[in-house]
């Protein structure tokens, strides 16, 4: 069943980060396009920023940027081609390589809140594993199936942090006074107490930017 996945990336060598880093009130989206080829590292973007001058000096130095060619500007805002060096973080390649797509990139946060439209959790979980293999920080905003035109959100949730939540609220872990102890719910799910602990960490975390963290910002 196929899913759609909001996420957010970061590390210091995603594409365009030193620029978004170094120039305030920049917004940088990628421009949806029809290429699947895997190890394409030359990318359409569309770039929201009043200077162009700056602009421009500011991508000369960016260490992601290998050459970068202007298509079009209207006022603040350009279009430019940008090919990417050889040290830059990407996650296009694995996307595609899951038989996923990207439905819509933008800058946020410091990093690149993605969404993706995906064949299965699985593909979600090797891109969670590529993420980890490359040091990229991948946090799940949301998650939902598309067997229907809703959808059914997941809440930024994994279903293992689903899991780790549901027992440790349903035996009291969250009581208080606690009427479990944490070590007693990772022996439940047969983890370590260290393990547990991060995985509900996450799940709250996530949890928490799907839900209260989400409607602040969009309020």
């Amino acid at each position: 069943m196929s899913i759609t996945a909001k996420v957010h990336i970061e590390h210091d060598y995603l594409s365009l980060v030193p620029t978004l880093r170094a120039l305030d009130d920049v917004q940088i989206r990628v421009i949806t396009q029809g290429t699947t080829d895997p190890g394409s590292t030359y990318f359409p973007f569309l770039i929201e920023y009043g200077d162009a001058e700056e602009l421009e000096a500011t991508l000369a130095e960016d260490g992601t940027v290998e050459a970068f060619e202007l298509i079009d500007r209207t006022d603040d805002t350009a279009i430019y081609y940008i090919e990417h060096t050889p040290q830059t973080r990407l996650i296009s390649s694995i996307v595609t390589e899951e038989n996923g797509f990207l439905v819509h990139t933008e800058t946020k946060d410091g990093g690149w809140l993605v969404h993706l439209l995906l064949p299965d959790r699985a593909a979600l979980n090797t891109i969670w594993e590529y993420a980890i293999a490359n040091d990229i920080a991948l946090d799940i905003v949301e998650i939902y199936s598309n067997d229907d035109a809703g959808g059914e959100s997941s809440y930024g949730l994994t279903d293992e942090q689903r899991a780790a939540l549901q027992l440790a609220f349903s035996e009291g872990y969250f009581n208080e006074p606690r009427d479990i102890s944490l070590g007693e719910v990772a022996d439940r799910m047969d983890l370590s107490s260290t393990a547990m602990s991060g995985r509900l960490r996450r799940g709250m975390r996530n949890l928490i930017a799907a839900t209260i963290a989400e409607r602040e910002r969009s309020g």
